[in-house]
């Protein structure tokens, strides 16, 4: 339930509606149904459905195909969380004899393991998970297409790897793993492997005539945590709002963060399109919309997950046909209609608690060389460092607690910001990564890039008849 103040307003409903009603008209599906959130919970939910009568509801489930890929993440990151395995690690670390282990963990969850698209035919989606009994069965003779961390390169047999990696240091079966640590905890009672009534049947509509074929619902065995879940708008409308907020049971709001930032090297078309690939997430960059997610399909059933997190909206759209409306363009869509037609109102400004004198001195103008940079302090984003007009690096901080900062973001990720002091405690210079910020523009006894010449600054005289400055011979050499 929503309270009045987080209704959406008519017309926004309205759009909202008509959006989805043109995606099942047009993309022909026996039913499409939609769920929004903003503020950390469902505020809408419509349906379209081919029977009078019988909307689905945000409790009848859909098959999410890939969407699967985002909780098998999660659970490969609580691992990491607990220090059972770093993402740098092979996986023949921990999983050994697959034939793919020189993948490393981070590798397998960003697609960026050079690992083959599919497993070997007959296609795994139509057909069941006991012609694929174990490992070598979804890999293949030839596991390898690309060279490992080169490129991004889509797998589903990736992800069983994953799925397996769970298994084993879990000792218990991926799904029992993901009901206890994932589903029961965010209350996902409607997420399941198999499906529960009430559920969507699949259906395939022919290309040239509004009939349909029912598609058969496969277990996909080893695949599964590739793309087997069973799940409801109103379980992902949940889903959505812990990738957002991250759940402390589950994952922290720092680790749902890390997978929410690209990790995979992107094509050339990939950056034309403004499309990465996080830690079980997919990224692009629409109509100016940072937006991260996952798309999923299977013979049947379409599904979408999608999520602004500056703008605090996200949508979730499900329907029942193997092809026909884009989810993924009705799920962006969603989340533009809410954020351009009722915009996310900041919260208060409020001041910051106590702040020790050693960090409030740091406030202020800095240069680089002549580059004018402002280090803030403030309660929304902490210690931020930028540029004081135009494009140029920028990063937050983190405080290490011993005086100096860890930058978390841009090109200063990783780096170590250090206020240098002079002997009598006053600050001389910033040192972030050797590279030296003074109060004024190559400041007189500064490191590199301080100082420079020993005459300083100075203008250049100009000619009395010509109005350009003379040039010495001298001058002449050194330009």
């Amino acid at each position: 339930m929503t309270t009045p103040q987080e209704e959406l307003l008519p017309a926004t409903r309205r759009a909202l509606l008509h959006r989805i009603a043109v995606a099942q008209a047009e993309g022909r599906a026996p039913s499409l149904t939609a769920t929004v959130v903003r503020g950390g919970r469902a505020v809408w939910h419509g349906a379209r459905t081919s029977v009078d009568g019988h909307g689905p509801d945000e409790n009848v489930q859909y098959r999410i195909g890939s969407i699967t890929k985002t909780f098998t993440a999660v659970l490969v990151l609580r691992l990491r969380d607990e220090g059972a395995l770093d993402l740098g690690d092979p996986l023949e670390k921990h999983l050994p004899g697959t034939g793919a282990g020189e993948a490393t963990v981070a590798d397998l969850l960003a697609h960026s393991g050079g690992l083959a698209a599919e497993s070997p035919a007959p296609w795994w989606e139509r057909t069941p998970g006991t012609l694929r009994p174990e490992l070598a069965d979804v890999l293949g003779e030839q596991p390898f297409l690309h060279p490992v961390g080169r490129r991004f390169h889509y797998s589903n047999p990736g992800y069983t790897l994953l799925g397996a990696l769970v298994e084993k240091l879990r000792g218990a079966r991926w799904e029992d793993v993901l009901r206890r640590e994932v589903l029961e905890p965010l209350g996902l009672d409607r997420t399941s492997t198999q499906p529960q009534a009430p559920h969507a049947g699949g259906w395939a509509v022919h290309p040239w005539a509004d009939v349909l074929l029912p598609e058969p619902a496969e277990d996909l065995g080893r695949m599964a945590p590739a793309g087997q879940l069973w799940s409801t708008t109103g379980d992902l409308a949940r889903f959505a709002v812990f990738l957002t907020q991250g759940d402390d049971r589950v994952l922290s709001a720092e680790t749902v963060r890390e997978m929410r930032e690209p990790a995979a090297p992107s094509e050339a078309a990939d950056v034309m399109d403004g499309a990465a690939y996080g830690l079980g997430l997919q990224i692009q960059r629409r109509d100016g919309r940072l937006l991260v997610g996952h798309s999923g399909s299977l013979p049947g059933f379409l599904a979408n997950l999608t999520i602004s997190v500056e703008d605090d909206v996200a949508a979730v759209v499900l329907a029942n046909c193997t092809s026909g409306p884009l989810l993924s363009s009705v799920g962006a869509d969603l989340v533009r209609i809410v954020a351009e037609a009722e915009p996310r109102i900041p919260d208060p400004w409020r001041p910051l608690p106590e702040v020790a004198s050693s960090v409030l001195e740091l406030a202020g103008p800095w240069y680089w060389g002549t580059h004018a940079f402002a280090l803030r302090l403030s309660a929304g984003d902490g210690l931020s460092l930028g540029p004081l007009s135009g494009s140029g690096r920028r990063s937050r901080f983190r405080a290490n607690g011993d005086g100096t900062w860890t930058g978390l973001e841009g090109y200063y990720a990783g780096e170590l910001l250090k206020p240098v002091r002079r002997p009598d405690g006053t600050v001389s210079h910033l040192d972030l990564g050797s590279f030296v910020f003074t109060r004024q523009p190559y400041e007189e006894g500064a490191p590199v890039p301080g100082g420079v010449d020993p005459e300083g600054w100075r203008g250049i005289a100009q000619s009395p008849t010509t109005g350009t400055p003379p040039v010495s011979r001298e001058t002449w050499r050194t330009t």
